[in-house]
């Protein structure tokens, strides 16, 4: 896994880079956390879709929930990017919509996208 710093409106954000899954539950979407704000001081991670266990957006898992609150517990915030259309759940679906009205987790179609919603 890679981290990379990218800096907007004095805000730096880690873009998580990596050719295998990162996120595959809540200890190691923690250490991605930790990684960001030891190595890159910042609590903004980026990350694709492609790089978290797909279960993650199968909700009636959980595991969704237990990654967002403890990223929320820690002072972090996610921006995940990538093609959501594929998923038809409207619990899914509800979830992002409100995901993205808040100020910690957003969904987005790019990284550019999610970059831009962490810097805000």
């Amino acid at each position: 896994m890679e981290l990379r710093a990218v800096q907007r409106n004095g805000v730096t954000c880690a873009v998580v880079h990596s050719e295998e899954l990162v996120m595959k539950d809540v200890e190691s979407a923690l250490e991605v956390l930790m990684q960001a704000k030891y190595d890159l001081g910042t609590g903004n991670v980026v990350i694709s879709k492609e790089l978290i266990v797909p279960e993650f957006f199968i909700l009636s898992t959980g595991i969704a929930g237990e990654i967002l609150q403890k990223y929320v517990t820690y002072g972090g915030r996610i921006g995940i990017y990538g093609d959501f259309s594929q998923y038809t759940s409207k619990p899914l679906k509800d979830f992002i919509y409100e995901s993205n009205r808040g100020r910690d987790v957003f969904f987005a179609d790019s990284e550019e996208d999610a970059l831009c919603r962490l810097t805000r």
